[in-house]
Parts: C-alpha cells; sequence; structure tokens
C-alpha cells in the first residue's frame, strides 16, 4: 500500500491505531497538517478484523477535499474512484458493491444516518478535520455517539485533526484513548510582514504574493476571505503581467473543473498562484505549493434569531486555522509562510474557530432531532450544545412552517419536508410549488440559493434561473439533474391542488414571507416586512422594482445588501400575503399643524402598503391623543388668557406660601398629567385652533375644588381695590412677589400696608407718578409715607404741579385726578 519513499509522519502510528481500535470503540487522533492522517488511516484499517467486511465511512467537511481524499487514496491502490474507495456527495456520487471507504461529505452523512440509524453495514465513521466543527459534523457526531449507544455498541468512531481540542473531544467520547502523530511532513519557515490597518487587504495580499515570488522559488497558495477578494486579487497579479506564473482562483463556488484545475501540479517550467478561501485549508494537497501567503482573516456566516437571517461576516482567523494554512507550506517540501501581521498578534487569536452550532440556523436541525425522536437537544451528546434563543427561534419557524407540532414532534407536513434534502425554508417552496404544479421552477430556484456560483452573481434569482437553464457545462447539467429529482420527490410528497402559474417572486415568497420588501423610492432602498432595512446598487435593475422577495442578504441592519431576490407585483403580494395583511385605525398628532390626523393604514409587518386619511372620531381616546400631542408641543403653547395665567400664577403663589395643599399648576407638572385634566375638556376638538377660553376655564376649574377656590379669592386676590375706589390687576408672576403698580395718588388716606395669604406676604406697591413712571417700590407703606415721601414729594411737586401732594398722605383724601383749573 505504502512504498518507503512514500512515508509520512502518520505511518509511525498506525500500528497504535489499529491496536486501539481493536480495544476501544472510540479514538482520538491529533495529527499536523501534512502527517498523511486523511487518506493513510482509512486504508490501514480496511483490514482489520472487527470491520467484518464492513464499510469505513470517512467525512470531509468539503466537497472538494472529499474528492481530492477519494482520487489520493484510488490511487495509492492503483484503482479508480468507485471502486474500493468511493465518493459520496451532492452533485457527484461513485460508489460500487466493491466499494468498502466511502469518503462522504458532512452533511449527506447527517441524512445517510437519518435514514439508517443503526448504520447497516458500516464497521467506523472516521470524522476528519473535526476540528472545523460544521452543524452538519457536530449532528452527525452526536447521532452516530447515540446509536452507538443504544443499536450499535459494535460501531468505531474516530474524530481526527490537525488542530483539536483532544481532551473534551475524548471527554465527549466516553474517555476515548487519545493518539498524537508528531511533526509535520517538511519545516516551514514563517515570516511576518505585519500590515498598516488601513491598507485594503486585497492590496496588502498582491504585494505579499510579488514578494514571495521574487525571494522563493515554487508555487504559492494565498488565503484569502473570500470570492470578491480573491477576483480583486488576480485583476491585480493580472495587470502586473508576471512570466511564466499562472493565477488560479479556488473557492467553493467554482465548478469541478476549475477547482481541480487550481489544485493540480503547474506545468513543467512554469508557477502557480492558487488564491484560495478556507476551501483550501484541510485535506488538501496542492502539488508544486511550498509557499503560503496568509492574509489572517475569514469569512464566517453568523445566524441573527431575532431577524430570522444569516449575514457574512469577515472576522480575524482562529490560530488552529492560521496553523493549518501554514502547514500547507510543508506538504511535499520545506516552505515559506507569510503572514499579513506582527508576530505578537498571533498569541491574541481565539484558539478555535467559533463552532457553527453557536451562530447557526438551527431550523433544519430542529427537524432532524425531531425525525430522530428528540425534542430536546440536551437528551444527545455535544461538544458545545445548541444554545436556547436559536434552538427556541428554529422551532417557532419549524411550527410556522406546520413542520412540529407543539409537543415538538415531526408533522405529516414536516415529514414532507425532510423528504427534501434541503433547508426547511426552501422545502417548503418547493413542496408548496408542488402543489400549484410549479415544482421544478421552484426546485431550480433552490438549488441556486443553495449552490453558490450556479448562474451567475446576479442579485435577479430570475436571471440567473435563465442563465442555469442555459448552461451546457458539467455541473449546470448535474444541478439541473438533482433539482428535478427534488421536485420528483415533491410531487410525490404534495397533491396538486390548484394548477396555476407562479411567478419566481411568489415562489421565492413561500420560502421568505417575512422577507418581502417595499421600495423606499428610487435610490434602491427597501424595507422588509421583518423590519430590515436592505439595499440594491442604483444600477441595478431590479433596484426599480416596487416588491421584492429577498432570499439572501449580507450585512448589519443597517446597511444589508440583497445578495439574491425577485421583483413581485402588487397584486402577487397581496395574494400571497392577503392573511396577514392588517388594517388599522391610526390617529396620530401631527406637530407641523399642532393637530390630529386619521388615517387607516394597511401593513404587512412593517411594510406600509396604504392609507387613507379619515376624520377624527371624537371620543376619549383622541382627545387624549391631542392632549398628550400638545404637551409634547409644550403646555406655553395652549391659548392661555391673561387671567387664566393669573390664576396659575396666584395658586403657584399661595403654594409657595402656605404649602402643597395647593396644586402645582406649572408647565412641567401639567404636562406629565395632561390627560388627567385636559382631555375630558377637549373631546370633540382636533386641533390648538379648536381649543378655547372656557375649555382651559373647565380644565382649570378640574385642577382646584371648590373650596380652594373660595380662598383663592380671599388670600390671593385677583385685584386690589384702591383707596379712591380703582381695581388693579396684581401681578403675581413678580420677581420679588405679586406685586401691584398704582399711582401713589390712589393710595392716599392708606395707613396699613396691604397684605395677602392671610396676611402672611406683604404685597409689593410699585408707587407710579401721574405719568406712570415708577418712583419708589415698597413693602412697608406707612414707613414710606413717614420717612422718604418728603422728597419725593418735593420733587414730584416741582414736575406735576396740578397734582395733589400733600404733606401727610396717609390722613389725605385719595384721588385719580388732577387739581381743577383756577
Amino acid at each position: 500500500m505504502t512504498r518507503p519513499q512514500d512515508s509520512l509522519p502518520i505511518d509511525a502510528v498506525l500500528p497504535d491505531i489499529q491496536s486501539a481500535l481493536a480495544e476501544s470503540s472510540n479514538l482520538v487522533i491529533v495529527a499536523p497538517p501534512g502527517a498523511g492522517k486523511t487518506t493513510r488511516v482509512p486504508l490501514a484499517l480496511i483490514s482489520a478484523d472487527w470491520t467484518k467486511g464492513g464499510k469505513l465511512i470517512l467525512l470531509e467537511p468539503r466537497r472538494l477535499a472529499a474528492r481530492a481524499a477519494a482520487n489520493r487514496m484510488a490511487a495509492t491502490l492503483g484503482e479508480q474512484v468507485g471502486e474500493t474507495v468511493g465518493l459520496r456527495m451532492r452533485l457527484d456520487s461513485k460508489i460500487s458493491a466493491k466499494t468498502r471507504i466511502e469518503v462522504v461529505t458532512e452533511g449527506v452523512f447527517a441524512r445517510m444516518i437519518l435514514d439508517d440509524p443503526a448504520l447497516e453495514g458500516v464497521a467506523a465513521v472516521l470524522f476528519d478535520e473535526y476540528h472545523e466543527r460544521s452543524l452538519d459534523a457536530d449532528l452527525g457526531l452526536a447521532l452516530a455517539l447515540d446509536a452507538q449507544s443504544g443499536l450499535r455498541d459494535d460501531l468505531r468512531l474516530v474524530a481526527m485533526s490537525a488542530t483539536l481540542d483532544g481532551a473534551r473531544i475524548s471527554a465527549l467520547m466516553s474517555d476515548a484513548p487519545t493518539i498524537v502523530s508528531e511533526g509535520r511532513a517538511f519545516d516551514v519557515e514563517t515570516r511576518y510582514l505585519g500590515r498598516d490597518a488601513n491598507e485594503r487587504i486585497e492590496e496588502a495580499t498582491t504585494r505579499a504574493i510579488l514578494r514571495a515570488l521574487r525571494e522563493e522559488p515554487g508555487s504559492v497558495l494565498a488565503f484569502l476571505p473570500g470570492q470578491g477578494e480573491i477576483m480583486r486579487v488576480a485583476s491585480r497579479l493580472e495587470e502586473a503581467r508576471l512570466e511564466g506564473v499562472d493565477v488560479a482562483p479556488l473557492y467553493g463556488a467554482l465548478d469541478k473543473g476549475e477547482q481541480d484545475r487550481a489544485i493540480s501540479p503547474a506545468p513543467r517550467g512554469r508557477r502557480k498562484v492558487v488564491l484560495a478561501t478556507s476551501i483550501a485549508e484541510t485535506s488538501l494537497t496542492i502539488e508544486g505549493v511550498r509557499v503560503v501567503v496568509d492574509c489572517g482573516l475569514s469569512r464566517v456566516q453568523l445566524y441573527e434569531p431575532d431577524l430570522g437571517l444569516s449575514r457574512l461576516e469577515t472576522v480575524r482567523s482562529a490560530r488552529a486555522s492560521v496553523d493549518q494554512r501554514r502547514g500547507r507550506a510543508g506538504r511535499t517540501e520545506p516552505g515559506v509562510c507569510y503572514r499579513l501581521w506582527d508576530e505578537p498578534q498571533t498569541a491574541s487569536l481565539p484558539a478555535f474557530a467559533s463552532p457553527e452550532i453557536l451562530a447557526a440556523d438551527l431550523s433544519s436541525l430542529a427537524l432532524d432531532l425531531a425525525a430522530w425522536g428528540v425534542s430536546d437537544p440536551l437528551q444527545l451528546k455535544w461538544l458545545d450544545a445548541p444554545p436556547a434563543p436559536a434552538w427556541n427561534e428554529a422551532v417557532a419557524l419549524d411550527r410556522d412552517l406546520g413542520a412540529l407540532d407543539e409537543d415538538g414532534r415531526l408533522t405529516e407536513q414536516g415529514r414532507a419536508l425532510r423528504a427534501l434534502p434541503l433547508p426547511p425554508r426552501l422545502a417548503r417552496m418547493v413542496l408548496e410549488a408542488a402543489r400549484h404544479s410549479e415544482a421544478e421552477r421552484a426546485a431550480e430556484l433552490a438549488m441556486l440559493l443553495s449552490e453558490r456560483g450556479l448562474g451567475g452573481n446576479d442579485a435577479d434569482l430570475s436571471h440567473r434561473l435563465d442563465r442555469l437553464q442555459g448552461d451546457g457545462s458539467k455541473r449546470a447539467r448535474d444541478a439541473k439533474r438533482l433539482a428535478a429529482n427534488w421536485a420528483r420527490l415533491a410531487k410525490a410528497a404534495a397533491r396538486a391542488r390548484d394548477p396555476k402559474p407562479l411567478s419566481d417572486g411568489a415562489l421565492i415568497a413561500l420560502a421568505y414571507p417575512d422577507r418581502l420588501a417595499k421600495s423606499r423610492g428610487a435610490k434602491g432602498d427597501f424595507l422588509m416586512a421583518n423590519g430590515r432595512a436592505a439595499s440594491l446598487p442604483v444600477e441595478a435593475p431590479l433596484s426599480r422594482a416596487p416588491f421584492l422577495a429577498v432570499a439572501e442578504l449580507t450585512g448589519r441592519a443597517a446597511q444589508a445588501r440583497i445578495l439574491a431576490a425577485c421583483a413581485l407585483k402588487a397584486e402577487e403580494l397581496e395574494e400571497i400575503a392577503g392573511a396577514r395583511i392588517e388594517a388599522r385605525d391610526e390617529t396620530v398628532f401631527d406637530p407641523a399643524s399642532a393637530s390630529l390626523r386619521r388615517r387607516r393604514f394597511r401593513r404587512l409587518g412593517a411594510i406600509r402598503l396604504s392609507e387613507q386619511n379619515l376624520s377624527v372620531e371624537p371620543n376619549e381616546e383622541s382627545a387624549a391623543a391631542l392632549a398628550r400631542g400638545l404637551a409634547s408641543l409644550g403646555v406655553s403653547r395652549l391659548p392661555w388668557t391673561k387671567t387664566q395665567a393669573q390664576l396659575r400664577d396666584r395658586v403657584a403663589f399661595l403654594r409657595k406660601a402656605e404649602g402643597e395643599e395647593w396644586p402645582d399648576l406649572s408647565d412641567a407638572v401639567l404636562a406629565q398629567s395632561v390627560e388627567e385634566w385636559l382631555a375630558p375638556c377637549v373631546i370633540g376638538r382636533v386641533s390648538l385652533n379648536d381649543i378655547s377660553s372656557n375649555d382651559l376655564d373647565a380644565a382649570l376649574a378640574s385642577l382646584l375644588p371648590y373650596d380652594l377656590m373660595r380662598r383663592l379669592d380671599a388670600e390671593a386676590p385677583s385685584h386690589f381695590e384702591t383707596p379712591a375706589g380703582s381695581r388693579h390687576a396684581l401681578d403675581y408672576d413678580a420677581p420679588n412677589g405679586p406685586l401691584l403698580s398704582v399711582r401713589v395718588q390712589e393710595l392716599y388716606g392708606l395707613s396699613r400696608h396691604p397684605t395677602l395669604a392671610r396676611g402672611r406676604v406683604p404685597l409689593t406697591l410699585e408707587l407710579l407718578s401721574p405719568a406712570h413712571r415708577p418712583i419708589q417700590t415698597t413693602r412697608d407703606l406707612p414707613s414710606f409715607w413717614a420717612g422718604s415721601w418728603n422728597d419725593v414729594k418735593k420733587e414730584m411737586k416741582g414736575r406735576y404741579p396740578r397734582h395733589v401732594w400733600p404733606d401727610d398722605p396717609a390722613g389725605a383724601a385719595p384721588t385719580t385726578r388732577a387739581k381743577p383749573r383756577a
């Protein structure tokens, strides 16, 4: 099987692995990149006695890695894939009766064990690169451990990884023994280049690649977060016109042929620069690569349970990931790794990438566990259990889809959805479409949304679908064939009930009814029914659609960008979402006009579909709304008369002089209680202009009981009657207390100073000249008469000789007139 010149580090521990599995059902293998565990371990185990002729299942996290592993093992045996070594994954399976080792993607294995919990004919399941912690891998291991404990005590389970928290996984697998393969295939030198935080990652990566090509021989593997960055770096390298260098992108959306060309050796005399996502981190040897350029970033998918949306986010890579990437440089010979950060920053990287189960949509998981007979995920063994908020949200969604009952058990609809190997939303779309004789087109839309890159990257799914239907490539043919199978399954599970044509938008709305969106204008901005804003580039034709059914977005709530959607007509939206459209009358206060406006709104979630102006109904509710609105503008905006304003000041004076038995009628307090005192007096009014002084009189009366009103007139009268018989309004808002401004002649004959509040507070007197100019302010009139009056009298007598200026004003007759002419 293994020739001496092909010796790999894992070979040294293969006897230990064989012995461990002869005695134990579970095993953990930790081996660094390049050790050879992916291809050597399965081949070393197929002849073990405990297999009893059964199959070994090798799980790989990605299709590219699965295909590469199957090809490598088959070549080692001198065979083709499909003989001893088989391959089972979506769009590409090669299995025969001769197959003993099946290389299977994690998602496919999850369905295998759900369909056959006992895994008949399977001797062992090997979870390769388990450190990546995909949701499917965690589910697969949880179900396999459960099957092992209840159905198959002879089943062997092996977890393998280059960077694995061995102690935790060993404890999960009933204290399984751990075997460590020491050493790498070849040494790798690490060079830290650093990066300016303001520099675009594409610029820094391009510069590092060009430096690597100058400094080192061999091909280069550069890691970037995603397809967009890859294409921009590829464009920059093409502009550099590199001699003898081929640039090869490598990401999940590429078809099989392009991926195979990327990992194949460069032609003799030429070098290759492979620009890859994390797809190339594990279980993959790219011939000729001895240089790695690592930007230190990864793109991960995060699920927001409160919005029911997943978004892609660029984050710093974990130490385990950058170690895996570095190891790619030493797979076939000593290599070099260039890192675009400073060496001390490595210590601050998270040890491992966050498990997908902690940040994923769990709606499929909830259905799978229900199919397993589990409604509480804690009944199974997990390295990290599903978070309760995301789990509850997933169960709620599955119930909304009719897939789970109130006890968390699968319904007939749930079993029909599970018959389709799709997420619940897409499965529901295809199933419902089958009931309207539209299964084929819905299945192809589901394919576009589950297989990146098919039909291009246009945001308009209808355009992508047209391109897919005209695409004759093998990947497209395989995708259409699989979609046709989904359609057949859906038609078998559903009964056609209402054959009618459905637009692509209507089909997408079946899967994502909460993501129906309405245009906010001509700028490509949309508002979705779930309350989230989203946008399209203005130049995109789809940006001019009045309504959209949105399938995929990226970015945060305030900056979400639509990646996939279909246009929808208003009448389609009405028909699709009719049961969820609410008609509601709303009476609101318009600050600009200081009035009430009543409208009838028709809404779909956060989307306002239409509105109609109505007359405001004269009732307590509208009066309260008007009162609240006016209070928001300020109580001072009410049309208070001078008398009413003075009354409030009089009460405020007595509250200060006598205590809290007098109510607080300040603006701030009245604003807080406006619904209690104002609203009952303005029923039938709709605006500030409608409110009269009579309304405010009634409102004030409600604030001041009758007994206090009587005391108010006695203790803080509105006017003062002078000895001359004239009445003058008192100013209770004066800075120094209640004030009376009056001509001095009207107070002749007054020997006692006037007071308020039962004699507690002297009235401030502003004494005026005959021309109504102030001549003295006093709070002690008798003292003024007896004191400074003589000086005032002399000055006033000279200015106003026609007026009376007695020597004894306290005993003189008051007057409002000047002396008669001679």
